[in-house]
């Protein structure tokens, strides 16, 4: 069963669903989290925790949430595997996994970098990708995908992207937000 075809289910019977693969605290989700809660619970292929609420604060893909969640999260299709396909064409998505991140990025040759003199305390600074078929850019220094992803997850960002534009042409779009601070 797909992603899809979970979502026609009523809330009821995700609720039921999810009760019977041990997932518990579904009495105040809304459908969308129902319906991410039990794809989960499936591609995982293990029973529920106790809750389905809880959110993954390292690198398994879950959104982070805080006080200045942007709006855009909640229009977002969350991606939890390289697994996962977006829904449609130009689909917003987001993700916290490291391995969709690093595919996505490669795909697109892609390299991890950090803009030069925005460094503290020895520390990756602003992150980006550079994307060499676009022309080398000056102001950015190349860093492994160890100090990218310890800078992406000590600041706990999101990474909000595109897989292919809404004409079906691949995206290149991508942003980084930070849940707990008001500028992202």
């Amino acid at each position: 069963m797909n992603e899809s075809e979970i979502a026609r289910l009523k809330v009821d019977e995700l609720r039921d669903r999810l009760r019977d693969r041990g997932v518990t605290d579904t009495a105040d989700m809304k459908k969308d989290d129902l319906v991410k809660a039990l794809v989960k619970s499936l591609r995982d292929g293990s029973a529920g925790n106790g809750s389905a609420g809880s959110r993954s604060s390292g690198s398994g893909g879950g959104i982070r949430t805080g006080a200045h969640t942007s709006k855009s999260l909640k229009y977002s299709q969350e991606i939890d595997s390289v697994d996962d396909e977006p829904e449609r064409p130009g689909r917003s998505l987001v993700t916290t996994d490291h391995e969709v991140i690093r595919r996505w990025a490669e795909s697109r040759k892609g390299v991890p970098c950090t803009v030069d003199g925005s460094e503290h305390d020895g520390h990756a600074g602003v992150l980006r990708f550079d994307f060499p078929a676009n022309g080398r850019e000056d102001r950015l220094r190349e860093i492994s995908w160890e100090e990218w992803f310890a800078a992406f997850d000590q600041r706990r960002l999101n990474f909000i992207y595109q897989e292919e534009r809404s004409d079906g042409k691949q995206s290149n779009f991508f942003r980084l937000e930070n849940p707990d601070r008001e500028d992202g």
